[in-house]
């Protein structure tokens, strides 16, 4: 499976391909911003409102295919603050169905933790659903949990449920100081 970066045309051009990956998470009850079932005309529209942060540079977009299938998906939300550019949230790791217990989640968790690197990025951040399958991913992939808070978004069938903070420290002096990349980012 291979995993590339989009730019907003890329994006834009895949947009269906990407709104099914997203219904198709959002059905199977994992937790990422939405309700289900989720119209997939409110797909398509989210996904093209991406492209908008993907140009900007505020939001880096990688796609996984098997072919010419999404099957994965996962994004880094940059800071836009002179204090916060050190750090980007993790954002929508997503993994359809079909391709789950292969690896490709982990894969794309450290394709995005390298990019941050890349980019001078000493932070990453994510919020999770507590006692989900992506809380377990984080666990063993070596971030730190921040803490809980209770009732902080309503899962696909509309319960509120708590959400979990983690933190990780990437890169060369990951904690110390902001790298030079970053603040011209």
């Amino acid at each position: 499976m291979k995993a590339t970066r989009l730019d907003a045309p890329q994006l834009l051009a895949m947009v269906d391909e990407l709104a099914d990956l997203l219904t198709d998470t959002v059905d199977d009850g994992a937790s990422v911003g939405f309700l289900a079932p989720l119209d997939r005309t409110a797909a398509v529209a989210w996904w093209r409102r991406r492209a908008v942060g993907v140009a900007a540079g505020q939001l880096a977009v990688w796609a996984a295919l098997s072919g010419d299938r999404v099957v994965g998906t996962v994004s880094l939300a940059f800071a836009d603050k002179p204090n916060s550019r050190h750090r980007a949230e993790l954002v929508k790791l997503m993994v359809h169905r079909e391709a789950r217990g292969e690896g490709l989640g982990r894969r794309l968790l450290a394709l995005a933790e390298d990019a941050a690197v890349a980019a001078g990025i000493t932070l990453l951040h994510l919020d999770t659903e507590t006692d989900s399958l992506a809380e377990h991913l984080y666990r063993t992939a070596g971030w730190t949990r921040a803490g809980v808070i209770p009732d902080y978004a309503a899962s696909p069938a509309g319960v509120l449920r708590p959400t979990t903070l983690y933190y990780k420290h990437v890169g060369k002096g990951a904690g110390a100081e902001v790298g030079a990349a970053a603040l011209t980012r």
